[in-house]
């Protein structure tokens, strides 16, 4: 099975659509990281300034006690030393106050050292805690970026593959109508000049054996017969022609070709179809009034098979550039609908592409089709 055929280019969307979901919500997940490790960060700093606080505070009176317990024990020292000069209480007094001292220093150091554990242990978990809220916010602005690379660069990817699937799409409608224009033609052939010219061939058949039966007078009439045959033949054959390619684009130019066209599809189908043509009018190189008779003619075409329109303008401006109107006021269409016709409109993107020009359609239901292409005219001239 070929892939091409069977792989819908709206699927790219899709798949963009789900991972920029995704991305959008671990994005959002990652900041609701960084916030949650922004207030933590916030909520230690103030716990470590009041802890460093209590720790500078325990250390002064850590210093204090100290500086009381060497008085004491010196004191104690000599209280032992000259025991029999001091009363019982005194000795008592100075033995406890020694050991006061030596238990309250013991456990002002005690939670110096509990202090200094949590102070350390915080300062850590802060770094942790600040590298955590710098990686997020990098997180955070790089997913943006991928974010901004998904839902425009790459969505152009869905884009890109769409416009190549319409253009091989294209390319089949084109086999198609060729294939469909050889078979018309060689209908139109067969069933015009071809059997004009059997006739023909019978014909003068006819007309050897009149002449021998009937003589001279009665073989002139057949003769003359025959000479409005292949009058009629020729007339065919050169309609024909002219569909394939008019003649007159080569001998008068694009604009009387235009008057020509026009007034013939406006005779055949009743529909008011209004021309003019402004500025320098002058011949064009070949190719381009090819192309823009061929855009013009399929501007038209679709407005009387497509758009039920009973009026048709269509504008010529020769100017620094070529500039084509075509508006009818149909029944229009919507842009984002494939039509019949969007073959045929992503024809005529072609063709003004190939001649570096530019193309707006614009269409709204029920108020008609306005088509205006510009088409540069130094660089074409150039080609002459």
């Amino acid at each position: 099975m070929n892939p091409t055929k069977t792989f819908d280019p709206s699927s790219i969307d899709a798949i963009l659509d789900k991972t920029i979901s995704t991305v959008t919500e671990s994005k959002e997940q990652i900041f609701d990281i960084g916030e949650q490790s922004r207030e933590e960060f916030e909520r230690l700093s103030k716990e470590l300034k009041g802890i460093r606080e209590a720790v500078l505070e325990t250390i002064r009176r850590g210093d204090l006690l100290e500086t009381k317990s060497r008085l004491s024990r010196s004191k104690l020292a000599e209280v032992s030393k000259h025991f029999e000069r001091y009363g019982e209480e005194e000795i008592k007094q100075t033995y406890e106050s020694a050991s006061q001292f030596q238990v309250e220093l013991i456990s002002t150091r005690q939670k110096e050292a509990a202090l200094r554990e949590r102070r350390d242990d915080i300062e850590r978990r802060l770094l942790i805690l600040e590298e955590t809220v710098e990686r997020a916010e990098r997180l955070v602005n790089q997913i943006s970026v991928v974010l901004s690379y998904l839902d425009s660069d790459l969505r152009k990817v869905g884009d890109i593959v769409r416009d190549a699937k319409e253009k091989q799409d294209f390319g089949l409608q084109i086999i198609e109508a060729q294939e469909e224009e050889r078979g018309r033609v060689s209908r139109e052939i067969h069933d015009g000049p071809a059997q004009m010219l059997a006739n023909v061939l019978l014909r003068s058949e006819l007309i050897e054996k009149t002449y021998m039966q009937k003589g001279v007078e009665e073989a002139r009439r057949e003769l003359q017969d025959l000479r409005q045959m292949v009058r009629s033949a020729l007339i065919e054959v050169r309609r024909i022609i002219y569909d394939l390619r008019p003649m007159a684009l080569d001998d008068l130019g694009l604009v009387p070709t235009l008057e020509k066209y026009l007034r013939t599809v406006s005779e055949s189908t009743g529909i008011n179809i209004h021309f003019r043509c402004l500025g320098n009018e002058r011949r064009l190189p070949p190719k381009m009034e090819v192309a823009t008779y061929r855009l013009i003619q399929e501007s038209v075409q679709n407005a009387c098979k497509h758009a039920k329109a009973d009026e048709i303008q269509v504008k010529v401006e020769f100017q620094e550039q070529l500039s084509i109107l075509i508006r009818d006021n149909g029944i229009g269409f919507n842009k984002t609908e494939r039509k019949d016709q969007s073959f045929g409109i992503i024809g005529m993107k072609e063709r003004v592409d190939l001649l570096d020009g530019t193309i707006q359609i614009e269409s709204t239901p029920g108020k008609g089709t306005m088509i205006f292409i510009q088409l540069p005219l130094s660089k074409q001239e150039a080609w002459k």
